[in-house]
Formats: structure tokens, C-alpha cells, sequence
């Protein structure tokens, strides 16, 4: 299938203060053993002192000053975020502004940990309307805001960090996609907002008795996960998502020249991987210095290949993700 994307330009921020295995030792009962063996993850970064935006616009800047276009020619901005700064002003509108933008409309995407790849596939849609030329895909996270921190089965898993990419259309390019979602399992990787209920009309008993039993355990201030049942959802969605992406277009997982899973766990990758029958080496993998930065893990990945000089022309690339809500999906690229 022609009618696909090109890369202009990457770009991508990584906060300066990095936090160990052994430091969660200090006041978890873990060990860098026990975090290394079960996730591949020795450290992450955390952001300390920025707002999650700063490092959206940060990661921006160095995809537009790549790409070689002014601000001004990006028609649309789309930002993947689980955690804004703001519920309004949206985390596209506060970047926009801090690039320069002023000819781009704003949209913040919530897939979760899919959510680069979703914004990949609305900025291809958008581009083949004739009327924008190019799209900046920010993808910008702080996991850290939703970490309990006396939890050690989510605790040690995520990170802080930004990614961002410029796109436009090139219609002799491959491109493929397949997108989904599992609605009914949501509450199995949730955050939920917690609100401070200034209402005098609001009834808090109804709305946790309408919710059910499904929320009753979730705690409104941080992540709740049912590991096991990521796990199993995990190794089944994302070999899945690749192969529908390879048959809408008529190739096999083997023609993947590189694939860039989301960084979540490397038991997960691996097993995922080896479903496909896809060799370890066409796999590129950060995550030990990293952990899960949700949307933004991918976008990281990319541009640490594309500076490193690992990207070329004609390669195929596939994106594949997974995250809460469950949202699914994998994107295939021709470069």
C-alpha cells in the first residue's frame, strides 16, 4: 500500500536525575536483582523539577530544528500524554505556544502506552486532507506523578521522559496499521482522576455504587495494575498487531526490517518476539536505562536509532504497543 509518511526530523528529552535499582532498595524490599531480572530495568530517569510540557517542547524543539522547517509550517500538533499538566489549558496548546506554532491546531491524544502509535496514524489521516503539510507528534510523559512508591510491583517499573517526531506525507511509501482497543479489561492497567468534589449537589456513595466493584479496590491516586493479567493480555495483543498490520498490506512479520515494541518489560518483548518467530536482533530495545515511559518509550527509541545513524532509507519499520485501557495496536513505516 502506497500513500505513506516520512521522518523529518526527532527528537527527544531525558530528565538529568536518574534513579537506580539500589536506590529503591534503600526504602523498598527489593534488590536490583529481583527489579534486573523480572523487567530488565537497571534505572530512569524522574523528572523532578519541570512540568511534564517542558519536556514536551524541549523533545519538539530538537525534531523541528532536524527536520529543517520553520514552527510555522506545522499545520497540526498532536500530544500523547496519560498525565497533563493541566485538563485545560490542553499539554498541544502549552507546547505550541512554547514553539512557536501559531499555525498548528492542538490535540491531546489518551491511548495510554499506545499512544504513539495512534498519533503516528492521526497525523498520516490528517496529512492525506491535502490541507497540512506537516505534523509534530509529541509524545510526553511523567509516570512518576502516578507512582506509589510503596508499591514495589509498580514502583520500579516506569519513567519520566519525551519524544517527538515531525511528519509528512510521502505517497510511495509502504505504510500499514492496525488499532484496537479492549474496553471491558480497562480497570487490569488504570489510573483514576481524582477529583476534590467542591459540589454541593455531588452524591460520592452513588458514583462508587454505580462504578461497581470493578474500581472498589482502585486506589484514585495512582496506578493499579493486575501484573499477571498484563502479562497474559501483553504477549497476545502485540504479536497480533503486527501480524493484521503485515496482512493489510501483504507482507510477512519476517519482512520487518526493525521492530520498536513499547518498552514496558523485557519478559514481555521477549515472549512477544518469540511469538512472531522474529529474531531478537531486528528488536531494538532500551529499557534498562529508561523503564516504561509509556507513549513517549517508543518516540525514544526512534530517535536514539535515527542519532546513532541506525535508521536507513527503505528500512521497514514496525511500532507496536500496548497499554491501559487496554488500548492495542502497530504501525508500519517504510523509510
Amino acid at each position: 500500500m502506497a500513500k505513506g509518511i516520512k521522518f523529518l526530523g526527532t527528537g527527544s528529552y531525558v530528565p538529568d536525575f536518574i534513579v537506580t535499582n539500589d536506590m529503591f532498595a534503600e526504602f523498598l524490599e527489593t534488590s536490583d536483582e529481583w527489579i534486573s531480572t523480572r523487567t530488565g530495568i537497571k534505572s530512569r530517569p524522574i523528572n523532578t523539577d519541570k512540568p511534564n510540557y517542558y519536556m514536551g517542547v524541549q523533545a519538539a524543539k530538537k525534531a523541528i530544528e532536524q527536520s529543517e522547517i520553520s514552527p510555522l509550517d506545522i499545520g497540526l500538533i498532536i500530544v500523547t500524554t496519560v498525565n497533563p499538566d493541566f485538563y485545560f489549558p490542553s499539554m498541544s496548546c502549552l507546547i505550541q505556544h512554547n514553539i512557536g506554532a501559531d499555525n498548528a491546531m492542538a490535540i491531546d491524544v489518551n491511548a495510554a502506552c499506545t499512544g504513539f502509535i495512534y498519533g503516528v496514524d492521526m497525523a498520516r489521516r490528517y496529512l492525506y486532507t491535502d490541507d497540512i503539510d506537516y505534523v509534530l507528534v509529541v509524545s510526553s510523559e511523567m509516570l512518576s506523578n502516578q507512582v506509589n512508591y510503596a508499591d514495589r510491583s509498580t514502583a520500579v517499573l516506569f519513567g519520566d521522559g519525551a519524544a517527538a517526531t515531525i511528519i509528512a506525507r510521502d505517497e510511495n511509501k509502504l505504510y500499514s496499521s492496525f488499532l484496537g482497543a479492549k474496553g471491558e479489561d480497562g480497570t487490569l492497567l488504570s489510573c483514576r482522576v481524582k477529583y476534590v468534589n467542591t459540589s454541593p449537589y455531588k452524591n460520592e456513595e452513588a458514583i462508587e455504587e454505580f462504578l461497581g466493584d470493578k474500581f472498589k479496590d482502585i486506589n484514585p491516586d495512582f496506578i493499579h495494575m493486575n501484573g499477571r493479567e498484563v502479562y497474559k493480555f501483553a504477549v497476545d495483543a502485540l504479536p497480533n498487531s503486527v501480524s493484521k498490520a503485515c496482512e493489510k498490506v501483504g507482507i510477512s512479520p519476517d519482512d520487518i526490517d526493525v521492530l520498536i515494541p513499547h518498552q514496558a518489560n523485557l519478559r514481555i518483548i521477549e515472549k512477544a518476539v518469540s511469538n512472531l518467530k522474529i529474531p531478537m536482533e531486528k528488536v531494538f530495545v532500551n529499557l534498562e536505562k529508561h523503564g516504561n515511559t509509556s507513549s513517549a518509550s517508543i518516540p525514544t527509541c526512534l530517535d536514539e536509532m535515527n542519532r546513532k545513524g541506525l535508521l536507513k532509507e527503505n528500512q521497514k519499520l514496525c511500532f507496536v504497543g500496548f497499554g491501559g485501557g487496554f488500548t492495542y495496536g502497530a504501525v508500519i513505516v517504510e523509510l
